[in-house]
């Protein structure tokens, strides 16, 4: 008789949100869900302009990528009227179904004056760099967005 090995289908995502235009973040949500949806862990590392959109109170206003041009206007009724959820709530969702945690960078954070306090909790740690590379090492896929 022939036995096949168990092969451990999950696997590990690492995910980079620099970006805070509404269109990049919500991409990342979707490939979070998506990796959830197939039995991944996700990592997300969460920085820069995108870091700002994780704040309780005085994150910025939603904006488009530039390159929805003349449709950023449209692009934001549509999504509106069809009541998509935000990026934030879709990242959340996939965390209840499936193991996706959520770190800060602690360099932007440092530098805009921004604590864990003052972050969603869904945000598990305020990390540096190295910690989330780290971590990424035997990812397999990581993305930058």
């Amino acid at each position: 008789m022939l036995t096949l090995p168990v092969v451990n289908m999950t696997g590990k995502v690492s995910l980079i949100l620099f970006s805070g235009n509404v269109d990049r973040l919500m991409a990342g949500s979707i490939i979070t869900s998506g990796a959830v949806a197939n039995d991944m862990d996700v990592n997300v590392f969460v920085t820069f302009w995108a870091l700002l959109h994780l704040k309780k109170t005085g994150a910025p206003a939603p904006t488009l990528s530039p390159e929805a041009g003349a449709m950023a206007e449209r692009m934001m009724k549509i999504m509106s009227e069809k009541k998509m959820p935000s990026w934030l709530d879709t990242i959340k969702q996939a965390a209840e179904v499936g193991n996706v945690t959520v770190y800060a960078c602690a360099m932007f954070a440092d530098m805009m004056g921004i604590r864990k306090s003052d972050l969603d909790p869904i945000v598990r740690d305020v990390i540096g760099v190295s910690q989330f590379v780290d971590m990424s090492r035997d990812s397999n896929m990581t993305l930058f967005i």
